[in-house]
């Protein structure tokens, strides 16, 4: 009878336990968690399709509604006319440019560096001599307040010196 009992207990620890040890399973998602279902392979396919398309896509410096067409479809008729006013009036900003830079490698993004770093050398430079007006301005106004302040003083130190 014994020997039924530490059968059963042995082989519930190796069947269970050990189990458990040696390869621990990850905690269970939470309740609200609702799992998706798995892709079929036609879905797994129309998946990379898109992405390899938009992966390509991405290359190009300006990716409009011929490469993205249901992103514009969602927006209106009125929306892209808009949006393609507004990339023909406006430069692109410094991180399109450094991006693009980037993807050129290190010959494009030198210059493109560089012209950041003068930018906001020029940028640092007018503001420290603006400051430094500012600063000798108020310095100017500061010096000429005393000065009012201080004659009064001095001409009744000299009335109060002639009377005693």
């Amino acid at each position: 009878m014994k020997l039924k009992v530490v059968y059963r207990k042995v082989s519930d620890y190796i069947r269970h336990d050990l189990k458990e040890i040696v390869l621990p399973s990850s905690l269970p998602d939470p309740p609200h968690v609702v799992k998706r279902r798995k892709l079929t392979w036609h879905e797994r396919f129309l998946v990379l399709k898109e992405a390899s398309r938009l992966y390509g896509a991405s290359w190009v410096r300006d990716i409009g509604p011929e490469l993205r067409p249901n992103d514009y479809k969602k927006q209106g008729d009125a929306e892209p006319k808009k949006q393609s006013k507004d990339t023909e009036e406006k430069d692109p900003s410094v991180l399109e440019d450094l991006a693009v830079a980037a993807r050129g490698g290190m010959e494009t993004l030198r210059p493109a560096l560089h012209r950041v770093y003068m930018t906001r050398a020029s940028n640092y430079k007018d503001a420290l001599a603006s400051f430094i007006k500012g600063y000798h301005e108020g310095l100017q106004q500061t010096m000429q307040s005393k000065d009012e302040s201080q004659v009064p003083k001095d001409e009744s130190s000299d009335k109060s010196e002639k009377t005693t």
